[in-house]
Formats: C-alpha cells, sequence, structure tokens
C-alpha cells in the first residue's frame, strides 16, 4: 500500500469553508472513485490543511487521478478547490511497518 500525504496552505480566513467543502464535497467524490481517505489533520495555528489517501500501487495513482478530474464530481466542484489553497505539498510515501490498527 501507499499513500499521499498532501499538505494544503489554506487562503487566510477559509478553513471552516474548507473543511465544510472537503467534508460534504470533495470527500464523496474521492470515496465514489475508490480512492480511500484515510486520516484528516489542521495544523495547529490553523493555517494548513493534512490528508492523507491510499492506494494498492503507485501505479494506479495516475489512473484515479484521472478519474477523478474527469468525474461528474469534480466537474461540479468548479474552481471552488484552488479558490481556497494558496499552496501545495503532495508527498508519496510507502507502509514499511505494520502498524496498531
Amino acid at each position: 500500500m501507499v499513500a499521499q500525504i498532501r499538505t494544503y496552505t489554506i487562503n487566510k480566513g477559509m478553513m471552516d469553508s474548507w473543511l465544510k467543502l472537503f467534508d460534504k464535497e470533495i470527500r464523496p467524490v474521492h470515496e465514489g472513485l475508490g480512492i480511500p481517505i484515510v486520516a484528516t489533520y489542521v495544523s495547529a495555528d490553523g493555517s494548513d490543511f493534512v490528508w492523507v489517501r491510499t492506494f494498492k500501487t503507485a501505479e494506479e495513482i495516475p489512473d484515479k487521478e484521472a478519474a477523478y478530474f474527469a468525474s461528474d464530481g469534480r466537474k461540479a466542484l468548479g474552481s471552488k478547490p484552488t479558490d481556497h489553497i494558496a499552496k501545495m505539498d503532495v508527498r508519496l510515501v510507502e507502509e514499511v511497518l505494520e502498524t496498531a490498527k
């Protein structure tokens, strides 16, 4: 299993609306396409939103991402996600040690 740790710096004053958008509109599109979101966090200063989504292999990511951007759900979002995001960092990580479930 691999995961993407995605850190988004959210525009000042927009975290509350981002959280609503993410939970009500973005998350369902991902999960409907078989892209599990396994964790979400907000930094202590409230400026960064960190989320983790998982994939079976790194090789499936391009197809899953293409399906996401081509989906009706993502198209319906328009520019709402990018209007909230000042900066984005995405890191691919691989599971190496079994952790408590």
